[in-house]
């Protein structure tokens, strides 16, 4: 599914339909995501302070997220105070206030009338009373003077779309408690109202509790986190990855007798202890997830359903196609009984014969053939405009339109880079989306973690999907992002977007530096998409270590200097505007009055590449240092040549010691809010053991060091540790003493 559609988001990202004007509120000075339906503007602005007070449903959500925004946002402070008819901000539950809304979505509206001495949210519902928070404190700004005003006006708004999934996926980390509670807030500020919760292994499953990582969520802890949406009308939505994609089951030596053809990323749907062990896990997930309507059975990418020795019929694409239909089928009959209503990525390989077989009460979430529309809009059935804000990119989204590749340069497979830009496409995808023909229900803004990038990157992306499933099409990307600095970090912060821009560049240019070669750390794969035994060359990233002299005459044909000069050239400049780039940050950090820990993270990001250019200057004046003493050699001069050897040692030695500065560092900021990758809790030991079709780079390392294993391939240590001994050598050749050549460090 997800290449399939990283072709389709190219193809519309590389240009933007007609994009719609500034808003009158944004060219009024004021920014809210999403933007409303309706908005009638007047003359003049109000002035807010802490003479007014705030009248509403006592004990209700929307009221205390309004004392409190306030206070954390714009440091006000009200009090609560009934039956005031002066500065009042007053908030009430009022069916049919906003008539003109969608019954689908009444529920979710709100009126908000901005006057001088009275503000007045009216809403059909609760979840309404809390979005209409959301506006208020959103468009809430200071002036020259510091004093905070408002727009006169009057809003009337609800959602287009209803349900507004953000995606969770925790398939390499998990995130601490507080940061899960956190987005919740963030994706309630704009007006998400789904969380796709990815589980795996990040759940106890107390009927089979070695499928657990180590320190996995309980049943009580993921009610937690439902119980906290729940309230802020946010539903955390389970997803649990079967039947494919399972190698966080099957790895288990308990489970590998339920291997597809002996390959652990796909269950043997032709084995009924499957359907049990499957089923088992759903119902561990329901029980901790009470108050939830929904359960998302995923069937992503679902290769090779009916295969395998198990299996009766043989293995085609029509039986493909049936085993796959059946597993749906036997699920949603399942969770029917339970009352969640079930979403799935319907899509290869199902055909259209075992498409129109479907529940008609499934809710699709990717629509993932042409074929499929004509028969869910003869079924009645629901889709959701799916959407991806990542997908194969290293370190750092594409989220705006950059310079295209290098001519002649080629990216690893899933590597396509969006030059038009994911914000662009998120835009046409939703705008334009061939599932308005059909009746969409909502909205899924997908952030992989197959390659390992910190959730704080996703959020321009994640508002973006929720902002134009509210309201599609308005406003155009550039507003949004405008839009989205401003809200997130604050109205101080400066020069933000060119900031996402050059963080961009750099992660791209870090990604298309390192050689591909076929793997010397991971056997073939399983299979692709295609079949078994098709596409199994796994690659990793590296370069060439440098050239050694002669151990004899200190002869030295340079190697690095000579492969890498195009990349050497560009470094030079890659390592100034990342000098600059982390200095925005640091001033951006100061800045920001919300948000900073999401710098931070861009601060170790911006770092990891800035080491990266800096390694590759160092290798390369390693290389001419080498040159230098073969030349000292050459002239009889062994006192200058041991000087140049040991300076070419040790500026690796220093290029080293700073790799492992950085990893500390950033090692340090991302278990600020997520627990150690890999960890072991109460004697368990994480069980890392590689999927045999997959090949996702946050997987290679049980821990963070995935980020780090392509400089590490490189060899430097065992580099450093053969030129030591050409220097020894050397030098007792020519009695010259050995001095200054640095040590390792234990820490190292």
């Amino acid at each position: 599914m997800r290449l399939k559609l990283l072709c389709l988001a190219m193809l519309c990202a590389g240009f933007l339909f007609g994009q719609p004007a500034p808003t009158d509120l944004y060219l009024r000075g004021y920014s809210v995501i999403p933007s409303p339906q309706k908005v009638a503007l007047h003359e003049g602005d109000v002035r807010i302070d802490e003479s007014w007070t705030i009248d509403g449903p006592a004990g209700h959500i929307a009221t205390r997220w309004l004392a409190s925004d306030l206070a954390s946002f714009h440091s006000l402070k009200l009090s609560g105070a009934a039956g005031r008819d002066q500065n009042v901000i007053a908030l009430k539950v009022q069916p049919g206030a906003v008539a003109a809304a969608p019954t689908e979505t009444a529920s979710q509206a709100y009126h908000l009338d901005i006057r001088e001495g009275r503000i007045q949210i009216l809403a059909n519902g609760d979840a309404g009373l809390l979005y209409g928070v959301q506006t208020l404190v959103q468009l809430i700004k200071a002036d020259e003077r510091g004093q905070l005003r408002l727009p006169v006006s009057e809003i009337d708004d609800w959602p287009r779309l209803k349900l507004r999934f953000l995606h969770w996926d925790t398939k390499h980390h998990q995130d601490r408690m507080p940061t899960l509670k956190r987005y919740i807030d963030w994706a309630v500020r704009f007006k998400a109202n789904m969380i796709g919760f990815e589980l795996e292994d990040k759940f106890s499953y107390p009927s089979h509790p070695e499928i657990g990582a180590p320190g996995a969520f309980t049943p009580a802890e993921l009610q937690e986190i439902v119980n906290y949406g729940l309230e802020r009308h946010m539903q955390v939505v389970p997803v649990v990855q079967s039947p494919a994609h399972m190698a966080y089951v099957l790895k288990h030596p308990e489970f590998a007798r339920l291997k597809a053809d002996g390959n652990n990323y796909q269950s043997d749907l032709c084995q009924e202890d499957t359907y049990k062990l499957i089923f088992e896990m759903y119902d561990d997930v329901i029980r901790a997830t009470r108050g939830i309507d929904y359960f998302f059975v995923s069937t992503d990418e679902v290769y090779y359903a009916g295969i395998g020795k198990n299996c009766a019929l043989p293995y085609n694409p029509a039986n493909r196609s049936k085993a796959w239909a059946d597993f749906a089928i036997r699920a949603h009959d399942h969770l029917a009984k339970q009352n969640r209503r079930m979403l799935a990525w319907v899509e290869y390989p199902l055909l259209d014969k075992d498409m129109a077989r479907l529940p008609k009460d499934l809710i699709d979430g990717v629509v993932g053939e042409d074929g499929f529309f004509a028969i869910e809009k003869r079924n009645g059935m629901r889709q959701l405009i799916y959407t991806s804000t990542q997908g194969a990119e290293y370190l750092f989204p594409d989220h705006f339109a950059i310079e295209s590749l290098p001519p002649g340069k080629v990216m690893g497979e899933f590597e396509a880079v969006f030059t038009a830009g994911r914000i662009g496409s998120l835009y046409n995808s939703i705008t334009r989306s061939r599932v308005w023909e059909l009746d969409p229900i909502g909205s899924f803004a997908a952030a992989w973690d197959d390659s390992g990038l910190h959730s704080e990157t996703f959020w321009l992306g994640w508002s973006a999907v929720a902002r134009w499933a509210w309201h599609p099409g308005v406003p155009g990307p550039e507003q949004h992002a405008a839009e989205f600095m401003n809200v997130y970090y604050g109205p101080r912060v400066q020069g933000m977007t060119e900031l996402y821009r050059t963080m961009q560049r750099q992660a791209r240019a870090w990604q298309r530096s390192w050689d591909r070669v076929t793997s010397r750390v991971r056997k073939p794969g399983y299979g692709n998409s295609e079949g078994p035994g098709i596409g199994t060359e796994r690659q990793d990233f590296t370069l060439a270590a440098p050239a050694l002299p002669d151990a004899a005459t200190l002869a030295f044909q340079p190697v690095f200097s000579v492969k890498y000069k195009g990349l050497i050239t560009e470094s030079n400049a890659l390592s100034l505007s990342n000098d600059q780039l982390q200095n925005e940050i640091f001033a951006n950090i100061g800045r920001a009055s919300r948000n900073q820990y999401n710098l931070e993270v861009f601060l170790t990001i911006a770092r990891l590449t800035g080491h990266h250019w800096k390694m590759i200057g160092a290798l390369a004046k390693a290389e001419n240092d080498l040159a230098a003493a073969a030349s000292a050699a050459k002239r009889k001069q062994p006192e200058a040549a041991v000087g140049h050897l040991v300076a070419a040692h040790n500026r690796v030695a220093q290029i080293e010691r700073e790799a492992a500065a950085v990893q500390r560092y950033l090692t340090e900021v991302w278990e600020k809010d997520r627990y150690p990758k890999g960890r072991s809790v109460n004697g368990r030991t994480f069980l890392h053991v590689l999927d045999d079709t997959k090949d996702h780079w946050a997987d290679r390392t049980a821990d963070l060091g995935y980020m780090f294993y392509p400089e590490q391939s490189i060899g430097l240590a065992q580099w450093r540790k053969s030129l030591s001994g050409i220097t020894a050598a050397y030098a007792k050749r020519n009695n010259v003493e050995v001095q200054g050549l640095a040590e390792a460090r234990l820490e190292d």
